[in-house]
């Protein structure tokens, strides 16, 4: 049996992972607030979930994965305004944008993906229970968590009441009894979306719909909550003051969720993406310029929990990497064993707190394996083992041949003059005239054909 081990927040520390009931493990993730497209910041959490619940089922026999969609919020009611589109073909479109580009960068849909707003009223009885716990109250059409209330806030991001204050990063209303108290629901007007309550016509806070979406689907307390490093405060630190708060759980924030588990984010070159360097890439438009696949392992390509330096560099290797793994499959023509387990030690590698790094150096050694062996047997093992444990990181995927390119080649492709051409450069290399190698490969890339050198001899595919 493998001991996953990861790194909780809570408790900023590795930890052996001792699920609630280890027949059902549960785990919530903060989704996308659908208004506009994702960028690749945002794929990070999603991509980093996707890949710890594809190692949770592998190891446990049932596991339930839940991730929202922020369908009500500021943000949307302002697209709204600026567009003259309605909210709900807004949050409609972006949210069908969001799981398309998300499937290609091979991330598996959520088993449950709910909606803020199809949880109002479950919304509107937590408040209640709050109010009644005595650590919410109302105020100028407002209601608010006192944060006094809660003797563990602050236990998730480590700040002290100052630093509470200054990372909310919220005016000071002068309705609070406290500075660093906020909202959880407040009134709209006529213009506005909103929906009846005890307190008026009003509409949810944002942390509010995290903490009801993922009792409700998953029940308190559950197992795993992921989500990006700019999330633990103040947003997964009001989520466990809120329902902590409501069930009288004042010294015990692990009643809520058990681990939390924060992915570091997103630079260029030590900048953050922002509208104002006008350095934000989305999804939508990589996808078309790169394969989900190779924008996905640049994802993986440095530890979860440490920052990523994004930049062209990060992606050519990636696809390199890939472009490899994938001659090596497509020069096995044997079948797989659809129920073989994947390595052993690819396994281990992410039970050590998701370490990729270590996991695809096994699929490499593997593919290395699988390139030198002779007999149909361990070529069928090899390349089953192979799959298995790349299915575990999401890649490879695809078909080889689609992949490389070998299924673009029709009628109009003249094989047997490429093949001359290669034939020709590699004499020309050998005998040092690197001036006319140059110039085939030139001829070469004008007949969109793409040519790479490898340890076993000259390969091509057409251009993608």
């Amino acid at each position: 049996m493998f001991e996953l081990k990861l790194y909780n927040t809570l408790n900023n520390k590795k930890e052996n992972f001792i699920p609630i009931d280890p027949d059902h493990v549960r785990m919530y993730t903060c989704g996308p607030t659908v208004y506009n497209y994702a960028h690749i910041g945002n794929a990070r959490p999603a991509v980093v979930s996707d890949l710890l619940v594809r190692l949770l089922k592998n190891l446990y026999p049932k596991v339930t994965y839940v991730s929202n969609i922020t369908d009500i919020d500021d943000k949307i009611i302002n697209a709204a305004n600026e567009t003259g589109q309605s909210i709900k073909d807004i949050t409609e479109k972006f949210e069908g944008i969001y799981n398309e580009d998300m499937s290609a960068l091979s991330v598996n849909r959520p088993d449950m993906q709910p909606r803020a707003t199809d949880y109002i009223s479950d919304m509107i009885d937590l408040v209640k229970k709050m109010i009644e716990r005595g650590c919410a109250y109302e105020a100028d059409r407002h209601v608010l968590y006192d944060v006094s209330s809660y003797p563990a806030y602050g236990a998730l991001s480590g700040r002290d009441i100052e630093d509470q204050i200054a990372g909310s990063r919220v005016e000071v209303a002068s309705f609070k009894k406290n500075a660093g108290d906020f909202v959880l629901w407040k009134p709209s007007t006529d213009s506005q979306p909103g929906w009846d309550s005890p307190w008026g016509f009003g509409r949810p806070g944002w942390h509010l719909e995290c903490s009801t979406m993922s009792e409700k689907n998953l029940e308190l307390p559950f197992d795993i909550h992921g989500g990006g490093l700019d999330l633990i405060f103040p947003h997964h630190e009001n989520e466990i003051a809120q329902s902590c708060g409501a069930y009288g759980e004042d010294n015990n924030p692990q009643s809520f969720a058990k681990y939390w588990i924060h992915n570091g984010l997103l630079d260029f070159d030590g900048e953050k993406m922002s509208k104002s360097l006008g350095n934000i890439l989305y999804v939508h438009d990589l996808v078309k310029e790169y394969p989900g696949e190779v924008l996905r392992l640049s994802l993986l390509s440095t530890h979860y929990r440490q920052p990523l330096n994004w930049n062209p560099s990060i992606i050519d290797q990636s696809k390199n990497i890939l472009d490899r793994l994938y001659r090596v499959l497509n020069s096995s023509k044997v079948s797989i064993l659809e129920s073989a387990d994947p390595s052993s030690k690819a396994v281990e590698a992410l039970c050590d707190d998701l370490n990729t790094s270590m996991a695809l150096a096994e699929i490499n050694n593997l593919a290395n394996q699988l390139s030198k062996a002779d007999n149909e047997k361990d070529q069928i093992k090899l390349k089953s083992k192979l799959m298995a444990s790349a299915n575990l990181l999401g890649i490879l995927q695809q078909n080889p041949d689609e992949w490389l390119g070998y299924s673009k080649v029709d009628g109009s492709i003249d094989q047997e003059k490429i093949q001359e051409l290669i034939d020709k450069r590699n004499m020309a290399r050998t005998n040092r005239d690197f001036e006319l190698a140059d110039q085939i490969r030139s001829q070469l890339n004008e007949m969109n054909v793409e040519i790479e050198d490898t340890p076993d001899g000259t390969i091509w595919k057409i251009k993608k």
